[in-house]
């Protein structure tokens, strides 16, 4: 895979500099193993990869969480339902009566050993987050793998059944849209409105909201841009398309991002460059954030933050703008 960080990192960044507020929302990467390895992966996740949370570690996140008192647990990987410590943390933090979010990808509700995941899931009141880069067949599988499109149907389907997605459930069900290439997401409110029409009538399948991610010019993605020597011309459509209005919905403003061994960043793509966070006190672990509050810490910023501000946004939230 080719390294794009020398590319983001040729001279100082004109991105604006960005401060933290509050911790709202602890973002935890329990692992990069994953049962698929999509082509716009920013993890560069996959079924070979080895790394995981370790069960000393998934105990420091539940510390932080008792101490710190985030108002979201968002579980991403890789898959973090393969983390052998994943059910533990999400029944200790509904516990303490902190949200949870599972960011899925659907067809590991099918994978032997998963079969009762969803019905944890719904028990536990858990808010699923799950990719769905499109409604038809053949994108989704040209992006994630043969198959990968009925699986996900299938996994849909599961959840419904569950009450996921349906109206006075309770139970959430987000659908995540990335563009197939390098271009911009459209319109977050006109894309959600097609998903909901096509996959009713279709599939008789219900969400609540879509989410759309513009992708970042890092990892997996970014080495298919070098590659097809896209990357100056991806850089230049971000750039170009810069919103101030996006920067107070950062969410390095209110999310702290900790990697499979328990280090900080200041968002999920900075993980993935090995880009560390940055505080007065100097630590970056978790045993760190049990002693000092970031609020007011500055935001490490390069180039590839103009991924979060280009046209309506981009956040694990959804558009900004």
């Amino acid at each position: 895979m080719i390294d794009t960080r020398p590319l983001l990192f040729r001279s100082t960044t004109d991105f604006p500099p960005v401060q933290r507020g509050n911790l709202e929302i602890l973002q935890v990467n329990l692992g990069y193993r994953c049962n698929l390895s999509c082509t716009h992966c920013h993890v560069n996740a996959g079924p070979k990869r080895t790394e995981e949370m370790s069960w000393h570690t998934a105990q420091q996140v539940l510390e932080v969480v008792r101490k710190r008192r985030p108002a979201v647990l968002d579980m991403t990987g890789g898959a973090p339902e393969l983390n052998a410590h994943f059910r533990w943390l999400v029944e200790q933090s509904r516990a303490e009566g902190v949200e949870v979010i599972d960011r899925c990808n659907l067809t590991i509700l099918q994978e032997p050993g998963q079969e009762s995941l969803a019905d944890f899931l719904a028990a536990q009141g858990v808010r699923v987050v799950a990719s769905l880069p499109c409604y038809s067949e053949q994108n989704v599988d040209s992006q994630r793998g043969k198959g990968v499109f009925e699986g996900s149907i299938e996994g849909l389907k599961t959840l419904n059944a569950l009450g996921y997605g349906r109206q006075g459930s309770g139970l959430i069900l987000d659908l995540v849209y990335n563009p197939g290439g390098a271009f911009l997401p459209p319109s977050q409110q006109a894309l959600e409105q097609q998903y909901k029409e096509r996959l009713a009538a279709e599939f008789d399948i219900q969400f609540n909201s879509l989410l759309t991610l513009a992708n970042m010019p890092i990892s997996r993605f970014g080495s298919m841009l070098v590659s097809k020597g896209q990357f100056e011309e991806y850089m230049g459509l971000l750039r170009s398309s810069f919103n101030a209005g996006n920067l107070t919905g950062l969410m390095c403003r209110n999310t702290i991002s900790v990697d499979w061994q328990g280090y900080l960043y200041d968002c999920d793509f900075n993980q993935m460059l090995n880009i560390p966070l940055q505080h007065r006190g100097g630590g970056r672990h978790l045993t760190d954030l049990l002693q000092a509050d970031l609020s007011g810490n500055p935001v490490v910023v390069a180039d590839h933050c103009f991924g979060c501000t280009a046209g309506q946004g981009s956040s694990c939230g959804g558009a900004l703008d």
